[in-house]
């Protein structure tokens, strides 16, 4: 038993960092499946108890998991972000979220660039696994500009859709199953979103926008409480993206 434990002892100084007196396998945090260097993370926790979402940059997210709201699958393979309906919100939202807004200059700094310059390009592939019970909504992808949501991608109930900041776009798909994988991509220029599902496009939706970010993960519409309270809702029900892949490019 000496022998195995050593051994044991001996492989972690080689596969495992410590993180608040605990060890644990390098491939078991987030940022060993996804690229997370530029990107911020907000989740539906207030741990430091200053009354909104608590926010993780780098270079903490390179090292940051926490189960059940942004860890990994079991095999290593994708990255499960869940928020509930009883979580607390960033200032500027009534829903709960955890999710990952695109930063710059290795996460120091805010992404911020103009549907009219440039080639500004997001692919996601996950798979929505769990809605809300009474609000069954959820957004798994968008493009925020300065102010508000410009374009997401959107699931209520089975229809999994494209929507613009409240008026619906293109519909993807009116039998999504949950759980099953797809691909979605959004890319800007000449003061247009196309929007692409599995590879095919979906539709090309003209619009000016400046002050714009990505972002990806799991941001339920649905709240127990507060301004945005729906009736009957619990807060222990949640909704949960697992993400495969995500990359950003601007050229």
């Amino acid at each position: 038993m000496k022998g195995k434990n050593e051994l044991l002892i001996a492989l972690c100084a080689i596969a495992c960092v410590t993180t608040s007196g605990i060890s644990k396998p390098v491939e078991s945090y987030p940022a060993t499946v996804l690229n997370l260097t530029n990107w911020k993370l907000n989740t539906p926790l207030d741990e430091d108890k200053n009354g909104t979402s608590d926010e993780i940059k780098q270079p903490k997210l390179a090292t940051y998991t926490i189960d059940p709201w942004f860890h990994n699958n079991e095999n290593n393979t994708g990255v499960v972000f869940r928020a509930n309906c009883g979580g607390v919100t960033t200032s500027g939202s009534g829903f709960p979220r955890s999710e990952l807004r695109e930063m710059i200059n290795n996460g120091k700094s805010g992404a911020s660039w103009s549907s009219d310059a440039g080639t500004h390009t997001m692919e996601i592939e996950q798979a929505i696994t769990h809605l809300p019970v009474v609000k069954p909504h959820i957004v798994a992808g968008q493009i925020h500009d300065a102010n508000d949501d410009v374009i997401v991608f959107r699931l209520e109930g089975k229809k999994l859709f494209i929507d613009h900041n409240g008026a619906d776009g293109a519909v993807l798909t009116r039998d999504y199953e949950l759980g099953t994988r797809f691909r979605v991509k959004f890319e800007v220029a000449n003061g247009a979103v196309k929007s692409y599902y599995n590879d095919a496009l979906a539709e090309t939706y003209p619009v000016h926008f400046s002050g714009a970010y990505f972002k990806a993960g799991a941001y339920v519409q649905s709240n127990c409480q507060g301004r945005k309270k729906v009736a009957g809702e619990s807060c222990d029900a949640y909704g949960e993206v697992v993400i495969y892949k995500v990359t950003v490019t601007h050229q």
